[in-house]
Formats: C-alpha cells, sequence, structure tokens
C-alpha cells in the first residue's frame, strides 16, 4: 500500500502516478467527474455506499475515463468513506478537468 501524499491541490504526479484527491457522491443518478472543491475533485458515483461498493464502481468507472485497467488504480485511503485518495499508474487520458490545469 503506498503512502498518503499530502497536496496542496486536486491532484499531483509521483513519476507516471497520478495522485487524486477526490471527494466521492454516492447513489449519484449518474457516474460524472465534476469540478475541483478546495484540494478536492468531486466525483459522482451511480452505486450504494455498501462495504465500499461505490468506491469499487468508482475505480470502474475511472479507468474507463483515464484509459487504464482497474488494477492500475489503488485506492490508497477513504475506501468506506467519501473523502478518498487515489494512485492512478500511467493514464493514457486525462478528463479535461485536469487536462486544463495541466495546460497552465
Amino acid at each position: 500500500m503506498s503512502k498518503r501524499l499530502k497536496m496542496n491541490t486536486f491532484y499531483a504526479w509521483d513519476g507516471d502516478v497520478l495522485v487524486l484527491n477526490i471527494l466521492g457522491t454516492p447513489n449519484a443518478k449518474t457516474d460524472k467527474i465534476g469540478k475541483p472543491k478546495g484540494n478536492q475533485l468531486k466525483v459522482s458515483a451511480a452505486a450504494t455506499p455498501r462495504a465500499g461498493k461505490a468506491t469499487d464502481h468508482m475505480v470502474k468507472f475511472l479507468a474507463k475515463e483515464f484509459g487504464v485497467k482497474n488494477a492500475d488504480i489503488e485506492v490508497v485511503f477513504g475506501r468506506m468513506n467519501v473523502n478518498k485518495q487515489l494512485r492512478i499508474t500511467a493514464p493514457s487520458k486525462l478528463p479535461s478537468v485536469i487536462a486544463r490545469h495541466e495546460n497552465k
């Protein structure tokens, strides 16, 4: 398990690994990547928050969004909480909310 990374924004690079701080919203109508809120990125998941199922659902959704396999996303902390930190190994694409920040 990777160590928790202290960040002053919602994402950071650790080599080729993208570290994301997430504010999850379970029981949403649709899966969606929202806007940054402070040091977290809002991500909605259309899944019930029972026994980590919403987090598992979110990982599957984000794997498609970042062009990686589910196994390339590690939940560092927050599997049973709305506050999470994820490590995404070598994403092949970046959602627009992150791409915009990268181009600044």
